[in-house]
């Protein structure tokens, strides 16, 4: 299993610092990762979730690596998870 987080560099909701959590395996693992660290599906955003600042440490304690922003986006774009945003489109 190897599940990401990167530093909480992200301003976010209610005055909070955000961090991105992602696995490098698939979107199952990521999925029961977040299950155990207790952290809402709603946070889910195409393939990482928002974590908070205070989410952080027990996220390591539980077997996340955490690596730099760079980093992450690095191993999740050779997976070839990355789910990029699509402009222009509709629903």
């Amino acid at each position: 299993m190897t599940v990401l987080i990167d530093p909480p560099h992200w301003p976010g909701p209610r005055g909070l610092m955000w961090s991105h959590l992602v696995s490098d395996l698939s979107h199952a693992e990521l999925h029961d990762f977040a299950v155990r660290l207790g952290v809402p599906a709603r946070a889910f955003d195409r393939d990482h979730y928002d974590v908070p600042e205070s989410v952080h440490a027990r996220a390591v304690s539980l077997g996340a690596h955490a690596v730099s922003s760079r980093e992450l986006l690095r191993r999740l774009i050779d997976a070839g998870l990355r789910r990029r945003k699509v402009h222009g489109a509709t629903s």
